[in-house]
């Protein structure tokens, strides 16, 4: 059976669920965080020491509707307020961290929600829950490069990325795609180079807890062999 140490979740398809509904696109946002809960439930119940979710890309702020990224900091801002006073969070000791440009994008009543469930978890260490958020794969790489004084080296490389402290990702989840599966925006490109893929049409607010176990399975059937 393959350890599982690390594993990143894609959520693809709150608003074709919300359009397929017949709801607004906020109703889909919603109901994505509500499955994001019961993930986050699971994730603890197996055990998985790290858990990295990808809540927004630089594109979903910047290239959609002003009214519709109004509505994602509204639900962001609920969300992180729920995580702040998550009884499960503070009994498992699971350290929330942050990666991305939201602190250049957001609005001020969401930072603060997000700047205080870091605050609450700076001190716990059973579990390591990574929000990417206003985060961009190449703009992290770009980042990175420009901190490097002198010679690039893999090393260098590792010490000056956004997600420095997070190991090699394991396995990676992507909803609402089996049948377009892609990548976006060089999503930890670095971290990613031997992760195991997993694609699945649910849409993000139907793939509840019971589906991520169903993914984990799958995983731990595999065979990894890390380029060997």
């Amino acid at each position: 059976m393959n350890i599982l140490k690390h594993v990143a979740l894609i959520p693809d398809g709150n608003r074709r669920w919300a359009q397929k509904k017949g709801l607004f696109t906020l109703m889909g946002h919603q109901k994505g965080a509500e499955t994001l809960e019961d993930i986050l439930n699971t994730v603890l119940s197996l055990k998985i020491p790290y858990f990295t979710f990808w809540g927004s890309s630089l594109d979903n702020i910047t290239k959609r509707t002003k009214e519709e990224v109004r509505n994602l900091f509204i639900v962001f801002e609920d969300q992180f307020n729920r995580v702040i006073n998550n009884e499960d969070i503070h009994k498992n000791k699971v350290k929330i961290q942050i990666i991305g440009k939201w602190k250049e994008y957001f609005p001020e009543s969401t930072k603060i929600a997000m700047e205080k469930a870091i605050d609450c978890t700076k001190d716990y260490n059973n579990f390591l829950l990574t929000f990417l958020m206003a985060y961009n794969g190449t703009d992290e790489m770009i980042d990175c490069i420009k901190k490097i004084k002198g010679e690039v080296t893999e090393e260098k490389i590792k010490e000056n990325l956004w997600t420095k402290n997070l190991p090699d990702v394991d396995f990676i989840i992507r909803t609402g795609c089996k049948d377009d599966p892609h990548n976006s925006t060089g999503f930890m490109m670095w971290k990613t180079s031997y992760s195991q893929l997993y694609f699945t049409n649910k849409l993000f607010p139907d793939f509840k807890g019971k589906e991520f176990e169903k993914a984990i399975e799958n995983y731990s059937e595999r065979e990894r062999r890390k380029g060997s």
